[in-house]
């Protein structure tokens, strides 16, 4: 349709998301942002001026066709708009909650070089919530969509087909080790082709970080279920706990069981520590430990779910980014008083504004430039105290914030029961350690082609985290797209 369809809504500010309210919400696991509503979304995706250079494309890893859907949105046509959003993103009720839009397709919405950019990420949010209520009509759609494009496949942001669908691979069986977001979408799209796949992974639910990381009241688990049931539909089957590198190695599954590719994408799971004295005292646990239990395990929910789950009554949470954001509120949500310490200022936080201030809505503190340097305990072996100093900014360092330096003579004690460190994550070396042949870096990296995600084995593709670390949902979702063109590439070359 033209772009004059619609009238430009010329308010500079987003159409406000629905919350609940900060004191209700610090109390339960309910999801904390509700959604547009049909009258709400239309107006925000009316903002959008279909600006003919569409920066908002190339500003998304997974190359969504945005100004196309959000036109639909502003039209009223919520169907298509999904499907169009789904031709590019297996994940799309995910990506719309948990994106970090303000620095990929939002940061460079034209919209907000005079005001805020359109809302991207909650009309995504929208157009899924929104083909879950009305499953026929999404499904024709979908149908539609799949059609126009095995007439005319839709290239990406550079370009270039991501995955060509007309590329028929029935016959075909790729595995695909673990079930987080990179692995979910390459599975998806070799489904699209005719691929048998089963997703291989090491926990009893698939979902990865999305399942086991990101808490309730950001991303409902039974909204990840749903997802995954999707690709399920589509024909992709899931074995669960089926630990790679222990049960089967990557030549068994390519030699004994007859897989004719192997996709990677066990993400970086393995926690980091501090590395100060009396971080192993009873009382203080890495992030992983605490959002494990509470999201997978439902520990929250205890005793009707049997996971019990420490939960302190002062609280400090060691790190800056979104897992930060998680613990903290997860801490509070269990009952505990919460203080979020990070040794650079405010400017420097890597975690999503948006998660700051929610934090923040709650009744979270932050103490920021501290940094700790001992934990203290009693003689029962349970944690006290926190040993910190205070740091200033000095020269930026090789990730161009600026290194934090140490204050002389500053020390201080803060009184604590729970710590918390949200410090990272590293990649598991099982993988690399039992496949010969397989090039890694010094951390345990996996080495793949930045364009094909093709490893140094053959047939075997790497991606998301376990390739490049720690990073965000809709960059391994983008990894699992290339891998998917790449392993397509190669098994129609077989």
């Amino acid at each position: 349709m033209a772009r004059t369809s619609y009238e430009v809504n010329k308010q500079k500010t987003m159409v406000p998301m629905p919350e609940l309210d900060p004191v209700e919400r610090a109390r339960t696991f309910d999801e904390v942002a509700r959604g547009y509503s049909a009258e709400e979304a239309m107006l925000e995706a009316r903002r959008c001026i279909q600006c003919p250079t569409r920066p908002c494309v190339h500003g998304c890893p997974v190359g969504i066709p945005i100004p196309d859907f959000i036109e639909q949105v502003a039209l009223g046509n919520f169907a298509r708009a999904y499907a169009i959003v789904k031709s590019a993103s297996a994940l799309p009720a995910v990506c719309g909650r948990v994106c970090p839009q303000e620095t990929q397709c939002e940061g460079v919405c034209t919209r907000g070089k005079n005001g805020e950019p359109v809302g991207i990420g909650r009309l995504e949010r929208f157009t899924s919530d929104w083909a879950f209520e009305h499953p026929q009509e999404a499904a024709a759609a979908i149908a539609q969509q799949r059609a126009e494009e095995a007439a005319a496949p839709v290239a990406d942001a550079d370009g270039e087909t991501a995955v060509a669908p007309y590329v028929d691979l029935s016959g075909k069986r790729v595995a695909v080790v673990g079930s987080g977001p990179a692995s979910l979408t390459c599975a998806g799209e070799l489904a699209k082709l005719g691929c048998d796949v089963t997703v291989l992974e090491a926990l009893h639910k698939p979902g990865g970080v999305l399942t086991y990381g990101i808490p309730e009241f950001r991303l409902p688990k039974d909204l990840v279920e749903r997802e995954v049931s999707k690709l399920g539909d589509s024909g992709v089957s899931f074995e669960l706990n089926t630990l790679v590198g222990k049960l089967y190695d990557i030549d068994e599954l390519l030699d004994e069981r007859g897989f004719d590719a192997v996709f990677v994408g066990t993400g970086a799971g393995l926690p980091a520590y501090l590395g100060i004295e009396g971080e192993g005292l009873n009382g203080s646990m890495v992030a992983s430990e605490l959002l494990t239990r509470v999201n997978l395990m439902k520990a929250y929910q205890f005793p009707e779910y049997d996971t019990p789950v420490y939960a302190g009554k002062r609280c400090v949470v060691v790190g800056g980014g979104n897992v930060a954001m998680d613990a903290a509120r997860t801490a509070k949500r269990l009952g505990a008083d919460v203080t979020v310490v990070y040794r650079r200022s405010r400017d420097e936080m890597p975690a999503r504004a948006e998660e700051v201030h929610h934090a923040e809505q709650e009744g979270i503190r932050f103490q920021m430039l501290t940094n700790p340097k001992r934990a203290l305990g009693n003689d029962e072996g349970w944690i006290t105290g926190l040993e910190c100093v205070r740091m200033e900014l000095g020269e930026p360092d090789a990730s161009g914030r600026r290194r934090p330096q140490e204050v002389a003579g500053s020390a201080f004690v803060m009184d604590v029961d729970m710590l918390v460190m949200a410090v990272g994550s590293k990649t598991n070396p099982l993988i690399a350690k039992t496949t010969p042949g397989l090039e890694v870096t010094p951390r345990s990296l996996i080495v793949a082609d930045e364009r094909t995600c093709a490893t140094s084995r053959p047939g075997v593709f790497a991606g998301g985290d376990a390739v490049i670390g720690a990073a965000t949902v809709i960059l391994a979702m983008g990894a699992g797209k290339r891998a998917a063109a790449g392993i397509a590439e190669y098994l129609s070359q077989q």
